[in-house]
């Protein structure tokens, strides 16, 4: 037995000895070997004694009286409208919508990048407008090895499917 594992059971150990039933024996003996445990559970033992010495104040004569006042001020529930119901949604829709603006303001939403620059020999540079013919030429260019293996995907494609058909 650990002191651990004796911490763990020692609200059932101290209502077991409050109501004069034996402790397990390793319990029992974990007990008698540890004085951090023991104090403990004779701490817990007092606090629950007093607990059962306790008595519930009762409420004031005037209680009631105080209560009744209280609820007839209270307004009824549907007193708030169409208005008052719709509060909690809106609000949750526009928090909402922040959170959609913030992240398309910090990720998606940047600016357009400056359109490249094509640098001649010996010629001042141009710039080249972003879906013109030049730049999907350049497109095309960079992306050269990327579409000769779709052009062998598509040939292969093409070969089973010719092999499929009787």
């Amino acid at each position: 037995m650990n002191c651990k594992r004796f911490r763990e059971d020692l609200p059932e150990l101290a209502q077991a000895a409050s109501i004069r039933l034996a402790l397990p024996a390793e319990h029992g003996e974990h007990r008698r070997a540890c004085a951090a445990c023991a104090a403990e559970l004779e701490a817990m033992l007092r606090t629950m004694a007093v607990l059962d010495e306790w008595q519930a104040p009762e409420p004031s004569q005037y209680f009631d009286s105080r209560l009744r006042a209280r609820l007839r001020e209270e307004p009824e529930s549907g007193a708030g409208g169409w208005l008052e119901r719709l509060r909690r949604p809106a609000l949750g829709a526009v928090l909402a919508l922040l959170l959609v603006a913030a992240v398309w303001m910090f990720q998606g939403g940047r600016p357009p990048e400056e359109a490249p620059v094509v640098a001649r020999q010996g010629a001042t540079p141009a710039v080249v407008q972003t879906g013109s013919a030049v730049a999907d030429l350049q497109n095309l260019e960079r992306n050269q090895e990327l579409y000769a293996e779709f052009d062998l995907l598509d040939e292969l494609v093409e070969d089973g499917n010719a092999e499929e058909t009787p």
